[in-house]
Formats: structure tokens, C-alpha cells, sequence
């Protein structure tokens, strides 16, 4: 999946060979919110917000072809596949099937954080509440259990051969991404030629907001485990927005010698989330980042005077 300024696609290979598209326009500059995604620190949690919902939407159009063409009934799979009514069924969703997918991939990103936020915090009470007062040493051991979690949950997450094909197309978009970058030709054997790891992949932070949650905390101080809980998921917002932006000023001094260095984590634990991609899927990622600016180009074509937009 590669998103622009106006439109997001997402390619998928069915199982005949023929690269299938989906594509959904950006949300217009209009919409109520798009205000806030200019402003600091709220800018990171309205766009994670908005990621969620889109990536929730191109996630399950990829999973109804997985599902199509995994069925028995090959003469039922054929039909539907050459059958000319089906593009448009799946590229015109109604609009509370789109909305329903959203707001179910928003709702499954809050409730992760929220759950990630308490375990930790529950099970550190639990193992050092007891044995000393100091908070700052308390959240370290809290950062770091939560760190541990997360590792090991990606970890066997990345053992399933579905999920090792999801990491592996990761590392393909992040591959064609760095050769665009670096401006060159758009082929197979160029692309495979990049590393899989990228300074702005949403991977980077997750494990920033960690690092940044561990130095929010220390500012507050709790009584009780309850307490403690409450505390951090009302700070949820305030560690999100901030991770968002050491996310993007360590983007920002990628090509800085020494100062590089400080989106390394990011980059560790892409290790896990991102797999060395084949030949088939690079030319898959290749085939939706071209349509994506080839849309791009189209929406932003001057019109002639008195055309329809």
C-alpha cells in the first residue's frame, strides 16, 4: 500500500498473475480535522487515527482477494475473476462499508494501546511494587517489560507464514520507497538492491513511543496500581504526540553523521516487522507505488476551462 496527497492504493497478485488494484481517495483538506494535523503534537495523534482507518480499509480489500482466490470451487473463483462487474465491486464500496472497516481499525488501535499501557504497568507493580521508591527506576523496568512484550508478540507473530508474507511485502514498500528516493529506475533488480529498513516506517514508532512514555511517566507520580493505570492512559495522547515528532526529527537528521544514529532503535526493530521481500512481491510494490503517482499525475493535470472535476 503507498498513499499520496490524494489518493491511496494497494495492489494485490491474484492468483492468475493479474495485479489487481484498490484505490481510495484521500481525505479532502476540507474535512473538519485536517486543521489539526498542522499543529504539533496533536498532528500525531489525528494522523495515527486517520492511518489506522485508512490501513484497516486496504487490509481487508487484500484479505477478501487472499480469501477468493484461496476457495475450492476453481470454475466459481474464475468466474469471479473474469467476471467485468467485479473491479467496481471492490473499488465501490458503499459508504458505511467504508466507514464500518475505519472505524473498526480505529477502535483496534485504541484498545491495543490501551492494553499494552496497563499490562505492563500492572505486571511491573506486581513483580517491583514493594521493593523500592523510585519512579524513574520503576518506569525503566516498565519500559523495559514492555519492550520485552513487544518483541517476543512480533517475534511469534513473524513465525506464521501469513504474517511472514505481510512482513515481507513491508520490507518490499520500504525497499521501493529508498530507490525512489535515491532516483533510480524503478526495476526489480535495482529496487532489491536497497535495505529494508526506512527512517519513517510506523514500526519506528511504536518503539519511540516506548522510550518517550518512560520519560512522560517520570513526571507523575502515583499512590496506587489503579493510579498508575489511569495516569498513563490519559497521557496516551501526549506520548503519541510526541513520539510523532521524534519520529520526524530523527527522520530529519538521517543523512546528520553521529546525530543518525538516534533512529537506529526504529530501524532494530524493523528487523522484525520487515522481511526480505522476492522478486514477485518487489514487482508488486513496485506496480502499486506506480499506479499511486500515476494517479497523482491525473488528479493534479491542469483542466481545461469549463471541464467537470
Amino acid at each position: 500500500m503507498f498513499g499520496g496527497r490524494n489518493v491511496n492504493v494497494t495492489a494485490v497478485r491474484r492468483k492468475n498473475d493479474e495485479i489487481q488494484y484498490f484505490e481510495v481517495p484521500a481525505p479532502m483538506k476540507k474535512r473538519w480535522y485536517q486543521p489539526l494535523k498542522k499543529i504539533p503534537f496533536v498532528r500525531g495523534v489525528i494522523g495515527i487515527l486517520e492511518s489506522s482507518a485508512r490501513g484497516s480499509q486496504h487490509l481487508n480489500f487484500s484479505m477478501e482477494a487472499y480469501a477468493e482466490d484461496s476457495e475450492d470451487d476453481d470454475s466459481k473463483a474464475e468466474a469471479e475473476k473474469t467476471s467485468t462487474a467485479k473491479p467496481e465491486k471492490k473499488e465501490g464500496w458503499s459508504l458505511a462499508m467504508v466507514f464500518g472497516v475505519a472505524v473498526a481499525g480505529v477502535i483496534s488501535f485504541i484498545v491495543g494501546k490501551v492494553v499494552f499501557t496497563a499490562v505492563p504497568a500492572i505486571v511491573e507493580e506486581f513483580l517491583f511494587g514493594g521493593k523500592f521508591n523510585n519512579i524513574v527506576v520503576h518506569n525503566l523496568l516498565e519500559g523495559a517489560i514492555k519492550i520485552g512484550f513487544l518483541l517476543t508478540y512480533l517475534y511469534l507473530l513473524s513465525l506464521t507464514p501469513m504474517i511472514k508474507r505481510l512482513f515481507q511485502y513491508h520490507g518490499a514498500e520500504h525497499k521501493v520507497i529508498t530507490a525512489y528516493e535515491n532516483g533510480v529506475e524503478l526495476t526489480v533488480a535495482n529496487v532489491q538492491k536497497f535495505t529494508r529498513l526506512h527512517y519513517r516506517c510506523g514500526s519506528s514508532f511504536i518503539i519511540f513511543s516506548v522510550l518517550v512514555g518512560v520519560i512522560v511517566y517520570s513526571f507523575f507520580t502515583w499512590d496506587t496500581l489503579w493510579e498508575r493505570v489511569y495516569i498513563r492512559l490519559l497521557l496516551l495522547p501526549v506520548v503519541l504526540g510526541v513520539s510523532y515528532e521524534v519520529l520526524r526529527f530523527t527522520n530529519s537528521l538521517r543523512e546528520v553523521p553521529v546525530l543518525r544514529y538516534l533512529g537506529y532503535p526504529g530501524l532494530w526493530l524493523q528487523l522484525l516487522t520487515t522481511k526480505e521481500p522476492t522478486d514477485d512481491q518487489v514487482a508488486v510494490s513496485i506496480a502499486s507505488f506506480n499506479r499511486m503517482r500515476e494517479l497523482e499525475k491525473e488528479i493534479n493535470a491542469p483542466r481545461p476551462a469549463g471541464q467537470a472535476v
